[in-house]
């Protein structure tokens, strides 16, 4: 097994401790949880750079890639729906996770017919988009958790302080989390129409 692949498999290895971080909650699980998906999320960008910088692509490769991205990012969106403070609603993950089905099925069919999809620059732009909304709703989760820990105040009560700055910061922790990930929700979709219309041939039974 090549470098890239062992990057891979190392991310997937990751997704059990992230899962595990989340459950047990609280500021500083919230922080193990931030770290052990950010570093996932750079072997995201390694594993790739040098497959293709060594040349070292293989079908293991295209085949492992796609699926740590899926568990990853699927395992974190399925972990922000058990969290009230998110505001994070289920029908948007399902879209998510129905898109990653979709494709598994399509690049099955490929399969079938001695075909590999690879993972096109649609697809690496949702993935990438998906890492750094992630990312964000991790940060925000944990000022929440630092608000609730060490000032023993709700975040959401901040808005009604006399101070701008306070309503501000309430303001952006209580809503870019379902906002962003309904945009992520949104390029997922059209992330997988985009990839079912330049394979449809496949859906050919001709």
């Amino acid at each position: 097994m090549n470098l890239a692949n062992k990057l891979t498999v190392a991310r997937v290895c990751m997704v059990p401790f992230y899962i595990l971080f989340m459950e047990l909650g609280g500021f500083y699980n919230s922080i193990l949880a931030l770290l052990v998906f950010s570093i996932a999320a750079i072997t995201d960008f390694f594993d790739g750079k040098i497959a293709r910088e060594n040349k070292t692509i293989t079908s293991l490769g295209i085949f492992l890639d796609p699926l740590a991205d899926k568990l990853l990012i699927s395992a974190a969106f399925i972990c922000f729906v058990d969290i009230p403070m998110l505001g994070i609603t289920a029908w948007m993950v399902i879209a998510i996770i129905a898109r990653e089905f979709l494709i598994t099925g399509l690049r099955s069919i490929a399969a079938y017919k001695n075909m590999i999809i690879p993972a096109d620059k649609s697809g690496k732009f949702k993935t990438t988009s998906q890492m750094i909304v992630i990312i964000t709703i991790m940060v925000i989760l944990i000022v929440n958790e630092a608000f609730l820990k060490f000032l023993r105040v709700n975040p959401v009560a901040l808005k009604f302080y006399d101070c701008d700055a306070y309503a501000t910061l309430a303001v952006i922790m209580d809503k870019i989390p379902f906002w962003a990930t309904l945009c992520a929700a949104i390029l997922t979709i059209v992330s997988g129409v985009n990839y079912v219309w330049k394979y449809r041939k496949l859906l050919d039974e001709k």
